[in-house]
């Protein structure tokens, strides 16, 4: 069966949706990185159909996308592309915004590197990059579940684990992007957003 199921959708994709109203309203073009699923891009697809939605991820994951994509119907969720962080080769065409959600743990740090600069590539002047995921902040966890996922991670790959605020942060400017919000999240997630300067 090639259609996927992520209790975590499930669960974080309405917080998600109702910030994503209001940041993303004045966009037409949505570029997702690590589509996953699909699960995402066809509930936030259907919840705000004035975005084109450009589903992306690795060749393995496409199925499950195809699958969520087939069942919905939907005229403004687009076939997903091949975007790979380790050789992206970025499409061409301009978006109005990225959004990506629990990439960042699971990618190595040069990846999280390469999503912001093919972010950088792609987006104009005031295009916003969206971030949703766990994040440390003064090298800290925020909750004592978010040490033990981080161990989890550890466990599964040295070079998983959640990533810290400052970090990000810096790696944000560095490609030009300025911090616009910092919104908490059910879970103690948070959905970071940055503007292209």
């Amino acid at each position: 069966m090639s259609k996927q199921f992520s209790i975590a959708c499930e669960r974080n994709r309405q917080p998600i949706l109702d910030v994503l109203k209001d940041e993303l309203a004045a966009c037409t073009r949505v570029l997702e990185i690590g589509s996953g699923t699909g699960q995402h891009a066809v509930f936030f697809g259907a919840q705000l159909p004035q975005l084109m939605w450009q589903t992306s991820d690795l060749a393995q994951n496409h199925p499950s996308i195809h699958a969520w994509m087939q069942e919905a119907g939907l005229p403004n969720v687009l076939p997903p592309i091949v975007l790979d962080m380790t050789d992206a080769a970025w499409p061409s065409e301009r978006f109005d915004a990225v959004f990506t959600a629990n990439t960042c743990h699971i990618m190595a740090w040069p990846q999280v590197e390469a999503l912001f600069a093919g972010a950088a590539h792609i987006l104009p002047p005031g295009g916003k990059l969206c971030v949703y995921g766990p994040f440390n902040y003064a090298g800290k966890f925020t909750s004592p579940g978010n040490a033990q996922f981080d161990a989890s991670l550890h466990a599964q790959a040295a070079h998983m684990g959640i990533r810290d605020i400052e970090a990000m942060q810096s790696l944000a400017q560095e490609h030009g992007f300025v911090m616009q919000a910092d919104h908490a999240m059910p879970a103690n997630n948070r959905l970071l957003v940055w503007q292209r300067s």
